[in-house]
């Protein structure tokens, strides 16, 4: 089903009976990279409007045309048949997505769904935790959640506004949720700021001591600091100059030196590992034939299919939902397909 929001953009719910896949569009549904960790993505929708958002995410968005909702049965009949594609054993089931999970309406009946599953071993989420409550975390915890990477990129309240891109966001909470995970839940906590030169590199230390004062990481990394990266789609803070790979890992060690703490993290630190891809059909330059079904994410893009698999039609303005059209494939890594129109 496809409605047109107030604001002018769609909302796609993506059901079995749609005909829409759940594999080819980096917006919604599954993404597989080849490891034992498999993205899982059931919404796009974000309350936020963080300043550096890779994803243009949250009600101030300019770019998007269209959020996505998964249905749920579909989503776990699919992931299923992945899982058992890759050998069912050692599967991190991770819940990220281009906007905050927390906006799935059913997000506990996934996570408990996800956690059954034979040879899903670890269930982990990424989140802002603007929308978190404690109710909430006691429903994930009892339905299987193993880890939350909870995303605080300053603690001082008037900084965290400014970064979320919204008065709403009250840092206060989310910390009292960050210290309620590690004090009374199953679940690990790992905290996991965005670190935007010249804005929050004073909130950075504050951060570590943070996360080590309440007893973040029983099982895996206290804290998983990210480096801002400018995206083409995503927000870029004006005047803010992103850090080298180089500068930004010889900050890092010289905080883990000061604090006695990892934070030069590698993939065997969460047991990620090499994995059994899926087949990619398609191929850089080739001709292909879509039909479009619906909007895309972006302005100016379609969604298509082509052999059982979503493509992202750029450049696709003029073009419309049930219409075929012949495009050549300009992207397939990770089974992400994008394609321009020949017309």
């Amino acid at each position: 089903m496809i409605r047109e929001l107030h604001s002018g953009k769609y909302l796609v719910e993506v059901e079995a009976s749609s005909g829409i896949p759940l594999i080819g569009c980096i917006a919604y549904g599954l993404i597989d990279r080849g490891t034992n960790v498999i993205q899982i993505r059931p919404t796009s929708l974000c309350p936020l409007s963080c300043i550096f958002c890779s994803t243009d995410a949250g009600p101030k968005s300019r770019r998007r045309l269209s959020e996505y909702i998964v249905e749920l049965d579909y989503m776990v009949e699919v992931f299923k048949k992945l899982v058992k594609y890759k050998g069912a054993r050692d599967i991190e089931a991770h819940i990220d997505t281009v906007g905050d999970p927390l906006t799935y309406p059913r997000l506990v009946d996934l996570v408990q769904e996800l956690s059954s599953i034979k040879g899903v071993e670890v269930v982990s989420l990424q989140t802002h935790g603007a929308l978190l409550n404690e109710k909430i975390l006691d429903d994930l915890d009892e339905a299987g959640l193993s880890r939350i990477n909870l995303s605080i990129d300053s603690l001082d309240p008037d900084k965290a506004k400014l970064l979320a891109g919204t008065k709403e966001y009250d840092v206060e909470k989310v910390k009292e949720m960050a210290e309620y995970i590690a004090r009374s839940c199953k679940m690990d906590l790992l905290i996991a700021p965005v670190w935007v030169p010249g804005i929050n590199d004073d909130d950075i230390p504050k951060l570590i001591e943070f996360a080590l004062k309440i007893g973040a990481g029983k099982r895996w990394p206290p804290l998983g600091i990210q480096k801002y990266v400018p995206h083409r789609h995503g927000r870029k803070p004006k005047g803010v100059r992103s850090m080298s790979w180089r500068e930004f890992y010889s900050r890092l060690r010289a905080l883990e030196r000061k604090y006695s703490v990892k934070l030069v993290l590698r993939p065997e630190d969460f047991g990620i590992k090499p994995m059994r891809r899926l087949p990619i059909p398609f191929k850089v330059g080739e001709k292909v034939r879509v039909k479009i079904v619906a909007p895309g994410w972006l302005k100016g893009e379609m969604l298509g299919v082509a052999r059982g698999l979503a493509v992202t039609l750029v450049d696709a303005r003029g073009l419309s939902i049930g219409s075929w059209v012949k495009a050549r494939v300009i992207r397939t890594k990770d089974n992400i397909l994008v394609a321009r129109p020949m017309i």
